[in-house]
């Protein structure tokens, strides 16, 4: 069935009235001091914002003020609080701006009245535009071998040179970039150090003599020192007192802070102690603690693993880039990462067990994607109501409901994959901390690159070639094929991906606003847990789930712009709530929890350039089509009796 423009209509209507209320419920519920550990957290934690008790009127009022603080800040700025993988984050949502703000004007007032007067599947009724097709708004309704289809492409190469030129200069933006901050940042250690593991150790030798003697043989002239990696688990989970130390001190501080409470339950059964000598005695034991554990970490197993320093950045640089051994899974080297990125479970791992680590990973993806289908198979069969009703033919009745149709057709399908689509980034982090990454902004970049390529396949490959995995592969399977039966398969379903860009796109951005699973979370832990501003963890910008998302949606604009430019419009609007909306977070909500340097803009230049190769696949599958058509209806209309005449 194919979906009409009141069912768009039905979905914007939604989805604009929840991100108003969004909006709203942000305006008024961010002045509550109750709620700064949730909607300014990083503040908090900087000393910038403090709770308040007094009331005023004014923080039961929307207020647009957060607007303008939010545009205010520039690039440098942004820099200097939230670190260059900010700048690129928002790079890329100015990026998607620029590209989509010509690619709307070309669409919208060019391409659309050119489909829009085309009568392939419908002549479009103005006087009854709510009751029309969307497909009459694509491309799919232009005759075949209409002379008209030379502006669509034109229209590509338009906008592929544009968004060529665009990469080209924010690559080198991004380079600039990269350089400055190198340049202005102190020396670090780990810029001198280089991480070596799957160390061969002889019999009668120990970890550490095997790379003293390694590194002084082969680089004497730059070898500085080395510490090697043990097994300490529990010393790790038993350094935690810096927490414990800033309470004590703040409850000596504040001697009108109640300093009893009851040691049972949430704090509401047990005794009453004095939680000053509580933490005092809890940070004894915890000395005492670590002190054994650090003994006996000493004399345990070493891994073979080891941090090797250098006198300079060169010599750590060539150590790190050359091979070491004949053998290349002995002494295999990687550049250390900071101290406070490093990810400890894998480095006892030996180069056999990382390269089955990441088989085993790339086996679940597989599985992962197979059983994804099933909410795609789910979505196919609300978009089209003649199979729902044969599916389910008690619904038969509510279903002829007009405005019931229209939200099943319209709305449901995008909000059942939006939230299926939720669980991928966290399945994808814990497949990629299992794969053999040492830091976290590596386990951060590769879940970021899985949650990426499975939504390209899950989403836009499932829904458009629809079938089991077998038939979708094998249209990959025959290359000659791909542009026609892309050609035939993408249009059909621009519908969906329009009603889905304003659900899975309008709605999740306002969501990131507002916050809602923090603010439940406080909301229910308020009352049992007294937090303070020392104490508050800061998050961090998700990059696994949110750069996927951007560019997934930069995908659809550019595959879409020439086939549906009716999806422009909805596409704009959602990237100038990125801007807006994620600046706000970066200065109020999110820390950098590690700085990769501006490494995820190859991401968003692969992405970029995957989204050309895909647009002019499927515009070389329709310009081939319609050429056929037009050679086959010239072919007829010349050999008939009239043409003889």
């Amino acid at each position: 069935m194919e979906m009409i423009v009141y069912a768009l209509v039905t979905s914007v209507g939604i989805n604009l009235g929840l991100c108003i209320l969004f909006f709203t419920l942000y305006s008024i519920l961010r002045k509550q001091p109750s709620n700064f550990g949730v909607y300014v957290p990083r503040l908090l934690a900087d000393g910038k914002s403090k709770e308040v008790s007094h009331f005023h009127l004014e923080r039961l009022l929307p207020t647009p003020g957060w607007l303008q603080r939010a545009w205010q800040p520039s690039e440098e700025e942004l820099l200097t609080y939230s670190g260059l993988d900010a700048v690129v984050f928002m790079r890329l949502i100015t990026f998607s701006l620029k590209v989509f703000a010509l690619a709307g004007i070309i669409g919208v007032f060019v391409l659309l009245p050119v489909n829009c007067t085309g009568n392939q599947l419908q002549e479009v009724d103005f006087s009854n535009l709510i009751n029309n097709s969307l497909d009459a708004f694509s491309i799919s309704n232009v005759n075949n071998g209409s002379k008209r289809l030379w502006i669509h492409f034109s229209a590509v190469y338009i906008v592929t040179i544009f968004v060529c030129c665009l990469l080209y200069y924010e690559y080198n933006y991004i380079s600039a970039k990269r350089i400055a901050y190198f340049y202005s940042s102190k020396p670090q250690p780990h810029q001198f150090t280089i991480l070596v593991h799957s160390i061969p150790v002889s019999v009668g030798s120990s970890v550490s003599d095997s790379v003293e003697r390694f590194f002084k043989e082969y680089h004497p002239s730059t070898y500085l020192c080395h510490v090697v990696v043990r097994q300490t688990n529990k010393l790790r989970d038993l350094i935690n007192a810096k927490k414990l130390y800033k309470r004590r001190i703040q409850l000596q501080s504040e001697p009108r802070r109640a300093k009893f409470k009851r040691d049972g339950c949430c704090g509401l059964f047990g005794r009453k102690v004095d939680f000053v000598n509580h933490y005092e005695k809890k940070l004894e034991d915890m000395e005492e603690s670590v002190r054994l554990e650090q003994s006996v970490s000493l004399a345990g197993e070493e891994a073979r693993a080891a941090f090797v320093s250098f006198n300079s950045r060169y010599g750590a640089a060539v150590a790190s880039n050359v091979q070491l051994s004949i053998n290349p899974t002995h002494w295999v080297t990687e550049q250390a990462p900071e101290p406070h990125d490093v990810y400890w479970p894998f480095f006892s791992s030996s180069f056999m067990w990382r390269w089955i680590s990441k088989l085993v990973v790339i086996v679940a993806c597989v599985l992962l994607t197979v059983l994804f289908l099933i909410p795609v198979v789910i979505v196919q069969g609300l978009s089209n109501l003649a199979q729902l009703e044969i599916w389910f033919p008690f619904l038969k009745s509510i279903l002829t409901i007009t405005f019931i149709s229209q939200i099943v057709t319209g709305y449901l399908p995008s909000l059942i994959l939006l939230l299926f689509l939720k669980i991928v980034p966290p399945i994808m982090e814990f497949f990629s901390s299992i794969q053999g990454y040492i830091s976290n902004s590596e386990i951060e970049r590769s879940a970021c690159n899985k949650v990426l390529w499975f939504t390209i396949w899950n989403v836009f490959f499932a829904n458009v070639l629809s079938g089991s995995i077998l038939n979708q592969i094998s249209i990959f399977l025959d290359p000659k094929n791909i542009p026609a039966k892309l050609a035939v398969a993408v249009p059909a379903q621009a519908s969906f991906f329009i009603a889905y860009v304003v659900t899975a796109g309008w709605t999740s951005i306002s969501s990131e606003l507002f916050r809602m699973i923090p603010l439940i979370c406080s909301l229910i832990a308020k009352p049992f847990i007294e937090r303070t501003d020392d104490e508050l963890e800061v998050p961090s910008l998700p990059f696994r789930r949110d750069i996927p998302r951007v560019l997934f949606f930069g995908l659809l604009g550019i595959t879409y712009f020439f086939l549906a430019p009716l999806i422009l419009p909805f596409l704009l609007v959602y990237f100038c709530l990125g801007y807006i909306i994620y600046r706000n977070q970066f200065m109020n909500v999110y820390a950098p929890r590690f700085e990769t340097g501006g490494k995820f803009w190859p991401i968003v230049h692969n992405s970029m350039i995957f989204s050309l190769v895909l647009m002019h696949a499927i515009a070389v599958g329709i310009f081939t089509l319609q050429e056929a058509f037009f050679s086959i209806n010239l072919y007829f209309s010349s050999s008939s009796p009239h043409a003889s005449l």
